[in-house]
């Protein structure tokens, strides 16, 4: 089966500038403590459904959140599409597994993870393909197990142009809260809790946290 462009699209993009990325956000968590908290919130959760739950993070990078994330105690994988954010991981977080892979075929078994994240990572994918994600999600998750997402809000997207100058080029979306509840619910994960928080330093837009459940059966 063809992949589609936007899949292949990202791929290139991130590649291209995994290096510069990885040392452009290396300390960036030090710095946003909404981040931090929302990650340790996350892990609570996750803990306190399950001690021993096994979670990913999907679209991981480099692993800047993978890494916190097993600090925290819990037992993550990270997975991302392209090949150089896996190698850099790897590297830099050599007690956590990293694989190459598409959150449209997630390489778990059904109801074998407690948590996901997707930390900036659905803000590739074209609107009309965003349902088929969201019921990935539910696939690998077991009732009672958590998701969390976070993401740019708006409407616009922004276009990425030959960064660093490299001949790549990707779309930024930004999402509605209220739009990215909607296809959490219809995927069978209502929202446990929403928060939006004003944009700080050089960030152009307000940044969203959405928790959401599997219910147990």
């Amino acid at each position: 089966m063809t992949e589609p462009d936007f899949l292949t699209e990202t791929r290139a993009f991130y590649d291209a500038i995994a290096t510069e990325y990885t040392d452009l956000f290396r300390d960036h968590l030090s710095r946003t403590p909404m981040d931090r908290a929302m990650l340790a919130l996350f892990a609570d959760l996750v803990r306190e459904e399950r001690p021993d739950a096994r979670t990913a993070e999907l679209g991981c990078g480099p692993g800047r959140m993978t890494g916190p994330l097993h600090r925290l105690g819990l037992d993550v994988h990270g997975i991302d599409l392209s090949p150089r954010m896996v190698e850099l991981a790897r590297q830099a977080h050599p007690e956590v597994p990293f694989s190459v892979g598409s959150m449209f075929d997630l390489p778990f078994q059904d109801g074998e993870l407690t948590g996901v994240v997707a930390w900036y990572s659905i803000i590739h994918t074209p609107a009309e393909r965003l349902p088929e994600v969201f019921a990935e999600f539910a696939r690998v998750l077991a009732p009672g197990g958590h998701l969390m997402l976070a993401f740019q809000v708006g409407d616009q997207p922004s276009r990425q142009e030959r960064p660093l100058g490299y001949p790549v080029s990707l779309d930024f979306r930004r999402l509605r809260p209220e739009h990215v509840e909607e296809l959490a619910r219809e995927a069978g994960l209502p929202v446990t809790s929403r928060t939006v928080r004003e944009p700080e330093a050089d960030e152009k837009t307000p940044q969203a946290y959405l928790l959401a459940r599997k219910p147990k059966a």
